[in-house]
């Protein structure tokens, strides 16, 4: 799966670890630092950069007393780079976007959905810097999915003004490249626009969203911006100038 990521354009991969908690024995164990499973890591296609791997924990909860290990100050949770929850009701949909600190909420498409997004839960989450995932390989593999993804998928997008991001599972033959998966983003309601910040932008913001939540404090990127050649002209003494024209 990893090598069709690098191969498709993807620059950043999360190593996905999925707890389910109608299993039993469901315990949050340390993630797996990437450099154990790749010593040297791939080049992003048309790039010198090497990937970036990450690590992520997806919670399935069903009833509210799930929600209690997010709110405790578990050493194994802080590890993980990216957060989410995948609620199973419309309580525990309201509590993901009110008061737990994640980074994503998982919206589920492969049946119908047993409640409505209200307005109020879903703006909460946008100002608290959450955002909304849709795994879109269900939509590519059956046609009955197909119709609950596109669905669900526009109930949300009426609402969450594209604040969305996408997820593939783990299967080489439904994975997707960025283009293609902004194209299916079409099909769910989004514009132009959002359907490219849902591949790009948005996870990217979703990335620094984790880090501020791990530092408890925020983050802080600097960017230097290129000089235009006026700049760098105005920018040069005047005798400096008089002894390179002569």
């Amino acid at each position: 799966i990893f090598t069709v990521c690098f191969s498709v354009g993807y620059s950043v991969v999360a190593l996905n670890h999925v707890i389910d908690f109608k299993e039993k024995k469901q315990e949050i164990i340390k993630p797996v630092s990437p450099s154990e499973l790749f010593p040297s890591l791939p080049i992003v296609q048309g790039t010198s950069k090497r990937i970036k791997v990450l690590t992520r924990l997806t919670l399935v909860v069903s009833d509210p007393s799930h929600c209690n290990l997010l709110r405790s100050t578990s050493a194994n949770i802080r590890l993980y780079d990216i957060i989410a929850v995948f609620p199973k009701t419309e309580k525990l949909f309201h509590i993901a976007c009110t008061t737990l600190d994640v980074d994503l909420v998982c919206i589920n498409v492969t049946e119908k959905l047993p409640f409505y997004f209200r307005r109020p839960p879903v703006n909460m989450a946008i100002d608290r810097g959450i955002y909304f995932e849709l795994l879109y390989t269900p939509a590519i593999k059956d046609s009955t999915m197909r119709r609950y993804t596109i669905s669900n998928a526009i109930s949300l997008m009426q609402i969450c003004k594209g604040k969305v991001s996408c997820q593939s599972e783990n299967k080489p033959l439904e994975l997707r490249g960025p283009y293609d998966v902004a194209n299916l983003g079409l099909l769910f309601g989004l514009s132009e626009g959002e359907a490219k910040a849902a591949v790009s932008t948005n996870c990217r913001a979703t990335m620094l969203h984790g880090e501020t939540r791990k530092s408890a404090c925020g983050v802080v990127y600097t960017v230097k911006k290129p000089r235009k050649v006026e700049e760098e002209e105005t920018a040069v003494p005047a005798c400096k100038k008089a002894k390179t024209q002569a």
